[in-house]
């Protein structure tokens, strides 16, 4: 599952992105091999992003990586936060100021 510290980094960009109206709802699935925090523009039946950590790819391409509604990976890397940096283009369009 996600640390704590990990999943306060997600959630801020999260919520950054709930308070601009452009996310409405997000899920935290366990599973075996991976821990995945998926993120909903309505309730609908797809998730638009999936943050996945899956340890097991820790040395190789990275534990952390970002998925979009296609199952396209957008971004990946050993670290959380330099991949949640994919949002910061969304994010400066909502006028955030300061950095994740």
């Amino acid at each position: 599952m996600f640390h704590r510290t990990e999943l306060d980094q997600i959630l801020r960009v999260y919520g950054m992105m709930v308070a601009g109206g452009e996310w409405k709802d997000y899920a935290i699935d366990g599973l075996k091999d991976r821990a995945e925090f998926a993120i909903f523009r309505n309730a609908a039946e797809f998730p638009i992003y999936r943050v996945v950590k899956t340890p097991s790819d820790a040395r190789k391409q990275g534990a952390w990586k970002v998925i979009g509604a296609g199952g396209v990976i957008l971004k990946r890397g050993h670290e959380l936060q330099p991949v949640l940096k994919v949002f910061d283009r969304q994010l400066a369009k909502l006028n955030w100021s300061g950095g994740l």
